[in-house]
């Protein structure tokens, strides 16, 4: 009996690409990281607002979408919120640490 490998690398992506990728973001600042992640954010709440707002004006007819896109802007919320606490957990741990 055979067991096929477990693909990790996306079809179409050479090694290459993917260790230059890899090397870009090592490169890249945390702030710049943050504020990506920050705007990438504000995009899916606006977005889930923007879906809620077609809702209450009766403009849509398929409530699965909507109701799908507001659960992904409260996952992207919360997730966002559970990483700010951690980074603040841990800078509490390294102002706490004896020199």
């Amino acid at each position: 009996m055979s067991i096929p490998a477990i693909e990790f690398i996306p079809a179409g992506i050479s090694l290459e690409q993917l260790a230059q990728a890899g090397q870009q973001a090592v490169n890249q600042p945390f702030s710049n990281w943050l504020q990506n992640q920050v705007t990438e954010l504000n995009g899916v709440i606006a977005k889930s607002d923007e879906l809620a707002t077609r809702l209450a004006t009766g403009d849509t007819e398929n409530l699965h979408q909507i109701m799908i896109g507001m659960e992904e802007a409260k996952l992207a919320f919360q997730l966002a919120v559970q990483v700010r606490n951690r980074v603040i957990e841990a800078y509490q741990d390294v102002l706490r640490m004896q020199m």
